[in-house]
């Protein structure tokens, strides 16, 4: 995936660095989003919660053309978002253990 990091609309902190956003969407558990919001999609804006290399939960909110990737926004995880983030890594887990589970009962 490439991104576009061309004259990003927002401040990077000290907390947050490049890499770690761009880490957050390698993560295979990320959860993208299509936003439900009018106002969201007429400008066809996603959502990506994931995880970076260290750890920390990244909240994106970004922009495709399918070829790259522009980040509009970026912060680290609210206490609801790593809540949301965990809670999808436990179904997928699940899902995965119980097909398992079938498979080895054939």
């Amino acid at each position: 995936m490439e991104f576009d990091w061309n004259n990003p609309p927002f401040n990077l902190n000290s907390s947050l660095s490049i890499k770690d956003i761009e880490e957050s969407f390698e993560d295979p558990f990320a959860v993208r989003l299509l936003p439900d919001s009018s106002r969201f999609a007429v400008q066809s804006r996603s959502f990506n919660l994931g995880m970076s290399a260290n750890g920390m939960g990244v909240f994106s909110l970004y922009r495709t053309n399918g070829k790259s990737v522009r980040i509009i926004f970026a912060r680290l995880f609210e206490p609801e978002e790593r809540f949301f983030y965990q809670r999808k890594i436990n179904q997928a887990l699940n899902n995965q253990d119980q097909s398992f589970h079938s498979f080895q009962a054939k």
